[in-house]
């Protein structure tokens, strides 16, 4: 299966997660990316964030989000190096880059002067708070420009909370932004082919935050609130929109948002026409009079009955529910099966890691990834395909240029 971005060639100077996230992305989509690293290398190799074995085979953070490119270090602090970078971008289709104003305008990769060589490169950045504003040379993280200054944390938490809730896990806004900056990429190559005209891209963390939580901005924007209303005394607005424990401590996530429509099919199924016969339950306005009753029936219905039982009752009804799911049961989900979303990735000596697959799918396939490579790995191929010859590439490693 050919790819959609096959002959599309991306330079990505960039560190982290989030726009190399991206770069991961094109790079199943099937661009060639060529990441461009600093002698040290990106800082998330080699990070052990939330890993219970240090001495993993693998460095999680870095295969997930560099999967799929090449790799060649400079030094673009040097001139040579700033050459070779020029030489890369002559035929290239995409700059990709997070590195902050300061440090562009310094090394000479701003978006003026790289517009000056090649006027026809789309220019990508990935920014915490956006290009523009007093903030704008500040960089960002996702757990604080994300997850915090986006809102999130403040609507998960409540007010009497010790602290406010964490991100879920590593890199969160990060891949969530990755994907939004690999569409907005993806769409300037559109642009660019329909009307010859190479865009600047900006995608930030901040707005990318935004658009998650835009019914809820939007709102509170509108009404003048300051935080966006939550149900009183933790009870759900609609109890058939909430979740709930089983017998064996699983939780189970229901959204019948037509509650009327599901109310009384939901009772039969599960043993308790009595509920759909109790007037105080009747309808959507007699449940919202009985709200805590209703949602304490609810409640100890749920939990007299074990997942596994859960699973073939509410099976038997056309209500919307799932099963609040761990992080390690994702691989025997059988819709993850059948759909290819988990895919087994072989490293050149052998070893396989099962990472998750880009969710754009075309043609009724999944698009297969590669594995992220080693440091400089590719550095000698880079260079001899831009016209250095050994000689030539000896010198640029004696002078510290190429690692």
């Amino acid at each position: 299966m050919a790819r959609p971005l096959e002959g599309i060639k991306v330079v990505e100077v960039a560190m982290w997660a989030f726009v190399p996230a991206a770069g991961g992305i094109l790079s199943d989509l099937g661009a060639d990316v060529i990441k461009v690293e600093p002698p040290t290398g990106d800082p998330i190799r080699g990070l052990k964030i939330g890993m219970s074995n240090a001495e993993a085979a693998f460095d999680f953070s870095w295969e997930n989000y560099n999967r799929g490119k090449r790799s060649i270090t400079l030094d673009l602090k040097m001139p040579q190096g700033l050459e070779v970078l020029h030489k890369l971008l002559e035929d290239a289709d995409v700059f990709l880059t997070n590195l902050l104003p300061p440090a562009r305008t310094k090394m000479g990769i701003d978006l003026p002067s790289i517009r000056r060589r090649f006027p026809n490169i789309i220019y990508a950045v990935g920014s915490g708070v956006g290009q523009r504003g007093p903030e704008a040379h500040r960089g960002g993280f996702d757990a604080i420009t994300f997850w915090a200054r986006g809102g999130i944390s403040s609507s998960l938490s409540a007010e009497d909370c010790d602290l406010p809730i964490a991100p879920p896990g590593p890199a969160f806004g990060d891949c969530l932004s990755g994907a939004m900056l690999a569409g907005a990429v993806s769409a300037a190559i559109a642009q660019r082919a329909m009307t010859g005209q190479a865009s600047d891209v900006d995608v930030s963390l901040l707005g990318t935050a935004m658009w998650a939580m835009q019914r809820a901005i939007t709102q509170s924007t509108h009404e003048n609130l300051e935080r966006f209303p939550r149900p009183a005394n933790n009870l759900p607005n609609n109890p058939l929109v909430s979740n709930y424990r089983t017998k064996d401590n699983r939780f189970l996530a229901l959204c019948m948002l037509q509650a009327q429509r599901y109310w009384a099919p939901l009772c039969e199924v599960a043993g308790r026409p009595d509920l759909a016969a109790d007037p105080r339950y009747a309808d959507n306005a007699a449940r919202r009079t009985h709200l805590a009753d209703c949602y304490a029936d609810l409640k100890a219905m749920f939990a007299s009955r074990t997942l596994a039982e859960w699973r073939e009752i509410l099976a038997r009804q056309d209500g919307q529910w799932d099963v609040v799911q761990y992080v390690g049961e994702m691989k025997d989900d059988c819709q993850v099966q059948a759909n290819d979303y988990l895919q087994p990735v072989t490293h050149e000596d052998g070893r396989t890691l099962r990472m998750v697959s880009v969710p754009m799918q075309f043609d009724g396939a999944s698009l297969p990834a590669s594995p992220a490579p080693e440091l400089g790995a590719d550095s000698d191929a880079i260079l001899s395909s831009l016209g250095y010859d050994e000689d030539a590439i000896i010198d640029l490693k004696v002078a510290g240029v190429v690692f």
